[in-house]
């Protein structure tokens, strides 16, 4: 039995009270926040694009079938061969399987300080069951332009564009890439709405300390390293 079949989830609401959660849209500087808020508020951060390495040996073709079939998939076909909508229908997170990973891993994390979630996979419907309160979630939404800078800027590096595309064509990969996150980002808007989560709009005139600045207050953080806790 996993460790997530062993909680109620009046248990699991309990045991990740100390849990916040920065998800969203991709390009939106999730990490950049994430590591500031940490050594600010002296925070533990679960990066889930690390911690996605993890749920290999984990997945099986019963329990996580469109990750499964991610696996098998190589690099030049995932991006390939198939329409931005197709790709965003058969991303592993949007069906939920990726999620109950996550749940299993801060479950064995420390509770001596708060975790703070760094994780693009996480959408609103899954994490809203487990807040104390709304605001302990915030999701970010870039805009268009934002999010095609951050990403050109990231794929102009030749090795991670392979890494990420393989052999196939980087510029037709890329395009599907941003067709995607719209989708995805609209799937995100709509289920926040929805459940009243959190959603902030990154446009680039919030510098990086004034978001998190922004964060920690809706995060009701303790104050800074070597400062009273609030």
């Amino acid at each position: 039995m996993s460790l997530l079949g062993q909680h109620t989830p009046a248990d699991l609401v309990r045991r990740l009270a100390h849990v916040r959660w920065i998800a969203g849209g991709t390009g939106a500087g999730k990490s950049t926040l994430a590591q500031s808020l940490a050594e600010r508020h002296d925070l533990l951060v679960y990066d889930g694009d690390r911690a996605e390495r993890g749920y290999v040996n984990r997945c099986t073709p019963q329990r996580q079938p469109y990750l499964s079939a991610l696996l098998r998939t190589p690099l030049e076909q995932r991006w390939t061969g198939r329409t931005a909508d197709e790709i965003f229908q058969a991303m592993p997170s949007l069906h939920g399987e990726t999620f109950g990973f996550v749940i299993e891993d801060l479950l064995t994390l420390p509770t001596d300080r708060p975790v703070l979630v760094d994780d693009f996979r996480t959408l609103p419907r899954d994490v809203a069951p487990l807040l104390t309160r709304r605001e302990h979630a915030a999701f970010l939404l870039p805009t268009p332009e934002f999010r095609r800078n951050a990403l050109g800027t990231r794929f102009a590096d030749p090795a991670r564009a392979r890494a990420n595309w393989g052999s196939s064509d980087h510029a037709e990969a890329f395009a599907k890439r941003l067709a995607r996150d719209e989708l995805w980002d609209e799937e995100v808007r709509r289920q926040a709405r929805e459940l009243d989560l959190p959603v902030l709009r990154v446009d680039g005139f919030r510098n990086v300390a004034e978001r998190a600045d922004e964060l920690a207050a809706m995060f009701h953080l303790p104050g800074m390293r070597g400062t009273t806790p609030t």
